[in-house]
């Protein structure tokens, strides 16, 4: 049996990725016994969704890397996913280097995920070229999420904006309100569809629901922080339940 631990870097005010992640973790472990999981999150303070707040937030991250080290992760993910992107292109590649330097320094080396780079990796794995999208963000904000993802080759055709930049309401949005919107989006001629392009905005339980409805492959940025997390650990990408991204082959 081989046991892995996930490090977290969460926003201080986040309450849906210390959920969401370990509900795929567990199912994970339901389809293959010999693989078991435990999370270890540290907080790096974060109220509102704004491009100052998100920059504090970045350089603070480096504090949380150390103490996963402490803890001897096998992997860290930094769950934020705008955060990073608004540093611009490549940003969640330097982001990984200077995590990963900072939990180094601390004693202890692991891979790096980023939420940014993982939405990035997953839609490349699935092909998708174009998509729509939720976003739980102030139209500034997702406009900086759809021109990051445009320089990866990603062409964001239809998108949603909630515009709500207190970071503990948008993890109070219910996942049947983005079955609501999915089914306004233009999936006319899209590869997929990112259905929260924010790892607060609680997704999980709508994507199985949405991906039948629009027939399009759904994905979110938690999806695809998993999806990342197990490639990066060694372990097939597999979750029952959450989305083309994670669909298998393992049942054997």
């Amino acid at each position: 049996m081989s046991g892995y631990r996930i490090g977290l870097v969460v926003p201080s005010s986040n309450t849906t990725m210390e959920t969401e992640i370990p509900t795929m973790l567990r199912r994970r472990e339901a389809v293959d016994p010999t693989v078991r999981f435990t999370t270890h999150a540290s907080r790096v303070r974060l109220r509102q969704v704004t491009p100052d707040e998100l920059a504090r937030m970045n350089r603070s991250a480096l504090r949380c890397a150390a103490e996963l080290a402490d803890a001897r992760c096998d992997v860290l993910a930094y769950a934020c996913l705008v955060a990073v992107m608004c540093e611009g292109a490549g940003a969640h590649e330097r982001a990984e280097r200077r995590l990963g330097r900072a939990a180094g320094r601390a004693g202890h080396d692991m891979p790096v995920v980023t939420s940014a780079g993982a939405l990035v990796a997953g839609l490349r794995a699935l092909g998708a070229r174009r998509v729509a999208l939720i976003a739980p963000y102030l139209p500034p904000l997702t406009a900086t999420v759809v021109a990051y993802l445009a320089a990866y080759g990603v062409q964001v055709t239809d998108s949603v904006s909630l515009g709500e930049p207190d970071n503990v309401a948008v993890g109070r949005i219910p996942a049947t309100r983005l079955v609501e919107l999915a089914d306004r989006l233009d999936v006319t001629d899209v590869d997929a569809v990112v259905l929260s392009a924010c790892v607060q905005l609680p997704s999980l339980a709508a994507v199985p629901q949405v991906e039948a409805r629009l027939g399009r492959p759904v994905l979110t940025a938690a999806t695809a922080t998993v999806h990342q997390l197990l490639t990066g650990l060694g372990v097939e990408p597999y979750v029952p339940d959450a989305g083309r991204l994670l669909a298998g082959p393992i049942p054997r």
